[in-house]
């Protein structure tokens, strides 16, 4: 099963569950988020990553430049654990895992999250790649990824359970949209998919071609 197959599943699920007048309020959230121009802002393909540091989901420190010195880098952006799409892509990403790494290539994921939320993610979708913490969206707001929850999506989130001042450890209201690069050794993006429909994923088998068409 493709990701994008496997995400048409969780979304229909969705859909059947939750009220119409609460589906129109997150459609016209999307909507909207789509004409503030946030993708014109993003990094794309042919752009030069920043130079960034991170903790990982047991807080050490990992450097992207030392993981660029190694060879190409996949960098995944998604929202939270918390986020049953980002968890369906991180699982897709584990699959493919091995693909990835065959290229010669480094898989990062990185969200929001604290890193005891983002060890969580990491243990529950049992990841043996890099869960990454970028708090306060710090990293994802150079890549041009940013945006404020809006006021009318916030009790549905809340009514979903979803705390997202718990989860990202600020009040902040920010995630990234999603987002997935591959990045070659001198930090070039070579491939660079990013979306304000959170339900749409890089499909992992574009990212192993792209790696693919490095060599």
């Amino acid at each position: 099963m493709t990701l994008a197959i496997a995400l048409q599943t969780q979304q229909a699920s969705f859909l059947s569950r939750v009220p119409q007048d609460t589906q129109t309020v997150m459609q016209q959230a999307t909507t909207a988020l789509g004409a503030s121009g946030i993708l014109d802002q993003t990094l794309k393909v042919g752009d030069t990553i920043p130079d960034f540091t991170l903790p990982n989901a047991a807080g050490q420190t990992v450097k992207v430049r030392d993981l660029l010195a190694q060879g190409p880098v996949v960098i995944a952006f998604y929202r939270g654990g918390w986020c049953p799409y980002c968890n369906l892509e991180l699982k897709a990403l584990q699959n493919a895992l091995a693909s990835i790494q065959g290229t010669g290539a480094t898989l990062v994921a990185i969200s929001p999250e604290t890193p005891d939320n983002s060890l969580t993610t990491q243990e529950k979708n049992e990841l043996t790649f890099p869960v990454l913490s970028d708090l306060d969206n710090q990293v994802a707001r150079q890549f041009g990824l940013v945006f404020k929850l809006p006021m009318t999506l916030r009790p549905i989130y809340a009514g979903f359970g979803i705390d997202l001042v718990t989860y990202n450890g600020n009040d902040h209201f920010e995630l990234p949209i999603p987002a997935t690069y591959v990045v070659q050794p001198n930090g070039e993006i070579v491939y660079a998919f990013a979306d304000v429909d959170y339900t749409k994923r890089a499909e992992p088998s574009d990212v192993v071609n792209a790696l693919k068409g490095l060599k």
